[in-house]
């Protein structure tokens, strides 16, 4: 019936993964770990996106322009507009979309 899973604290920060967690009608949430150094590739969103940071550092770049997002911190950005990731440290985040 309910169930706890600890997905998020068993994720290891090892290259690059990407989970799934929840997928519905008008929303998915997606677990990002990314290993130092490692990076997310340029990509876009067909939606709007909210970012949680749970663990580490990361360099965001959006429209040239780039911001660096620690443990704890909120960052929404729109759809459509190419964006990537670099991680300063072993991180997890959170995107909702």
């Amino acid at each position: 019936m309910f169930e706890i899973k600890n997905t998020i604290k068993n994720t290891e920060c090892i290259g690059l993964t990407m989970v799934k967690l929840t997928q519905e009608k008008k929303y998915e949430i997606l677990l990002i770990v990314l290993e130092k150094g490692q990076s997310f590739p340029p990509h876009s969103s067909l939606r709007n996106t909210l970012l949680i940071m749970l663990e580490g550092n990361v360099k965001f770049n959006i429209n040239s322009e780039r911001y660096t997002l620690g443990k704890n911190q909120i960052f929404e950005f729109p759809a459509k507009i190419n964006h990537d990731v670099l991680a300063n440290g072993n991180s997890k985040f959170l995107i909702i979309r």
